[in-house]
């Protein structure tokens, strides 16, 4: 009995280092050229005094883009000064490009009000189904901010019959791909295919968690309830396209800790 009281114990102990503790930097080196901090689902986890360990994660690896892809707070937060303390930090390492998640779209209009406030306080650009024209280190590039309808999420309050997204309902939402290379921010990783048919050279996504519990490598679960989701974490091929999953920093999570991933593009 005192082993396992022992084991659980230590058990308990590495989960609460793992999610507190262990903030990591994740590396993914697809090109050279374009250095990429992609940040994703902080929700209510805490990394220091208004995030400033994240801040300085981010400064450390001199990025010269930040790409925000949903989840910043969590749907029941009313106090938003941990997300303001969040962007003032990370508009000081370079410029931000941020798009809402699930748990934004879920805010009252008068939070998701203040929440746009606060980007433009510090100059975070915010899409919501638009684009903005980017430069950096000589190159050209759109980038576009998707927000899925919340029925991909949840439906009649269930995560049965979920709506599938397609490369129409892209379309509907955003407009035709233009010429020239494209980015598109898109907090959900399950309609990667449709993203890339669309034509988006680089999805970048978050909201599994990196599968919440991760086995060997291995996703287990998805925010839907769902074992073994497809698309959690790391980089996907997907004809020649890229989906770049990031496992996020919030939530409960086990043998996956709370990342940031640099990518060179």
């Amino acid at each position: 009995m005192k082993i396992i009281l022992f084991l659980i114990a230590a058990f308990a102990v590495y989960a609460f280092i793992e999610n507190k503790i262990l903030l990591t930097v994740r590396h993914e080196k697809i090109g050279s050229g374009i250095r990429i901090a992609h940040i994703s689902d902080i929700h209510k986890s805490r990394f220091g005094s208004g995030n400033c360990r994240i801040c300085e994660k981010v400064r450390e690896e001199k990025p010269d883009i930040i790409f925000l892809t949903g989840d910043l707070v969590s749907r029941d937060e009313t106090d938003l000064s941990m997300a303001e303390a969040t962007l003032k930090g990370l508009s000081a390492v370079a410029p931000v490009y941020m798009i809402f998640g699930n748990h934004e779209q879920d805010l009252s209009d008068a939070l998701k009000a203040e929440l746009t406030d606060i980007a433009v306080k510090y100059g975070v650009v915010l899409m919501r189904n638009d684009s903005v024209k980017v430069t950096a280190k000589d190159s050209s590039f759109t980038v576009y901010g998707l927000e899925e309808s919340h029925d991909v999420y949840k439906k009649n309050n269930s995560y049965r019959n979920l709506k599938v997204l397609r490369k129409a309902d892209i379309t509907q939402l955003v407009g035709d791909r233009p010429e020239g290379e494209v980015i598109l921010l898109a907090h959900n990783p399950f309609f990667g295919e449709a993203y890339a048919e669309w034509g988006a050279d680089y999805t970048f996504s978050g909201h599994v968690h990196g599968g919440v519990v991760r086995l060997f490598g291995k996703a287990i679960l998805s925010p839907e309830r769902k074992f073994f989701p497809k698309y959690a974490k790391g980089v996907y091929d997907l004809g020649g396209r890229k989906l770049l999953v990031s496992a996020g920093l919030g939530k409960l999570r086990l043998f996956n800790p709370p990342e940031i991933v640099i990518y060179e593009i």
